[in-house]
């Protein structure tokens, strides 16, 4: 009888065991009495390679450096697109490009990107809602003041910066939005054709004065200062690197001074690339410095990753290799266009100087914000929450992870653990035949391996229609799909 009822004891131990290491992220958030702050960092149009924990050799980054020693380093985290809206939006509200609202850059009437709508739940209302005071510094991208995409309708308390990617273009711009109100600088502006794609948003600035990325900081750090009794997100969408299109050829990467490259044999936009970005590594030194001088830094999650990937065929990204091994960038679907940079660290939370290869993406980002609220979040949404991968601990895998790009010809891709496929140009031809690749062996995408594997293609194929719901505002060349 002892014997049975020690081998019953045992049973019960084993599984709830299990169970408690099952949950172990849950349980490391729930240890603590306050929840976590979440500080998410992002920068705009930087490719993998543009940093130094990632590869990079010629452009300085030693604060994302030590960023990465303290912490860890995703090295097959995705972004939401290959484009800014899309991307946002996928990081907004936790869902991939076969359910987003927002598949593309396409402008909206009167001006501005198509707005979130009143239905879309974002992590910062489901932040919010959990007690987090919520606010937004630098470009949002998905929707104007006073429109259903407005932040202060999405769960910001509170936002600074651009909301107009058009207008961000530009880092001297007339004024940044303060909650709805324009806050006029001292830059001469000048604002160009009204009959071009950008609608007359576009600008250069004459007379250069006040560089938004400058104030972005300043209000960064007077928001940090001032917080004490109340966990808080603040999300960081910065405009580095991203260039402005619209300025003089020579001056498109725009900064106050070339910094440590100032004496560089290299055309000046070459200098200015790699100046923004050490400029913004700096930046990012400066925030952790200020975590810990609020004594927030031990109780504070810290994000640093990328919209999508760098500029293709531009001299300066070519010659610093921004996007490291992969093929495209940004505007593709190939894996120089959507794989992007991700450091997190949390002092005693996520251990030092390590590297997780799990595959996530940016609707993770949500679930994953949720989890360290101990909050549910909202049903049939696309991503998983990464905290475990975050902790050391086993992590649940995606199926697979879809996109779509409405621009450029229009194509689609999916992954699916080592195997990646990708359709392109499909305006042209909508049955355009797949590509397909072995990531695991061929992370460049040179080896288009579908004739090698027609059943595979053809478990592509249906995932590929499954992944997604029909779009009004993005809709899929026609084809024998019927899900349009």
């Amino acid at each position: 009888m002892k014997q049975n009822i020690t081998a019953f004891l045992l049973i019960i131990a084993v599984f709830f065991g299990c169970k408690k290491n099952e949950h172990s992220s849950k349980d490391v958030v729930e240890k603590h009495t306050e929840k976590p702050n979440i500080v998410f960092i992002m920068a705009d149009d930087l490719g993998y390679g543009d940093i130094e924990p990632f590869g990079q050799e010629i452009i300085e980054t030693p604060a994302l450096s030590k960023m990465a020693k303290e912490g860890i380093r995703f090295t097959q985290h995705y972004a939401g697109n290959t484009v800014c809206a899309p991307s946002r939006c996928a990081l907004m509200t936790g869902m991939s490009m076969g359910h987003a609202e927002i598949r593309g850059n396409k402008q909206a009437d009167p001006i501005g990107q198509i707005p979130l709508s009143d239905e879309a739940v974002t992590v910062a209302e489901v932040l919010k809602n959990a007690g987090y005071r919520t606010a937004l510094i630098g470009k949002w991208g998905l929707g104007i003041e006073n429109s259903t995409g407005d932040p202060l309708k999405q769960g910001f308390d509170s936002y600074y910066g651009y909301l107009d990617q058009v207008l961000a273009h530009n880092y001297y711009p007339e004024y940044l939005l303060r909650n709805g109100k324009k806050e006029f600088l001292e830059n001469k502006v000048v604002y160009q054709d009204s009959t071009a794609w950008h609608r007359g948003l576009g600008s250069h600035t004459e007379e250069k004065v006040e560089y938004s990325q400058d104030l972005f900081m300043e209000e960064t750090m007077d928001f940090l200062d001032k917080q004490e009794d109340k966990p808080f997100f603040l999300y960081l969408p910065f405009t580095i690197p991203h260039d402005n299109g619209e300025a003089p050829e020579g001056y498109r990467q725009e900064i106050p001074d070339l910094g440590i490259y100032a004496d560089k044999d290299w055309p000046r936009e070459t200098k200015a690339y790699a100046a923004m970005i050490t400029r913004l590594d700096s930046d990012v030194g400066k925030i952790l410095n200020k975590l810990k001088e609020k004594g927030l830094d031990e109780n504070t999650l810290v994000i640093f990753t990328s919209d999508n990937g760098p500029m293709p065929n531009m001299e300066f990204t070519e010659f610093f290799n921004s996007n490291g091994p992969f093929k495209g960038g940004k505007r593709d679907l190939y894996e120089g266009g959507i794989r992007i940079p991700f450091i997190a660290r949390w002092p005693g939370k996520i251990n030092p100087n390590t590297q997780s290869e799990h595959i996530s993406a940016f609707w993770d980002f949500l679930p994953t914000a949720s989890e360290l609220a101990g909050v549910e979040p909202p049903e049939n949404i696309d991503g998983i929450s990464y905290l475990p991968a975050l902790l050391g601990k086993e992590q649940p895998k995606h199926q697979y992870l879809y996109w779509e790009f409405p621009e450029k010809g229009y194509s689609v891709a999916l992954r699916k653990g080592k195997w990646k496929a990708v359709r392109r140009n499909m305006e042209e031809n909508p049955d355009a035949a797949l590509e397909l690749y072995n990531l695991k062996e061929d992370s460049g995408e040179t080896n288009n391996v579908a004739s090698e594997h027609p059943e595979l293609v053809e478990e592509m194929e249906i995932l590929l229609r499954d992944a997604r719901t029909p779009s009004k505002e993005f809709p899929m060349p026609k084809n024998n799909q019927a899900n349009e």
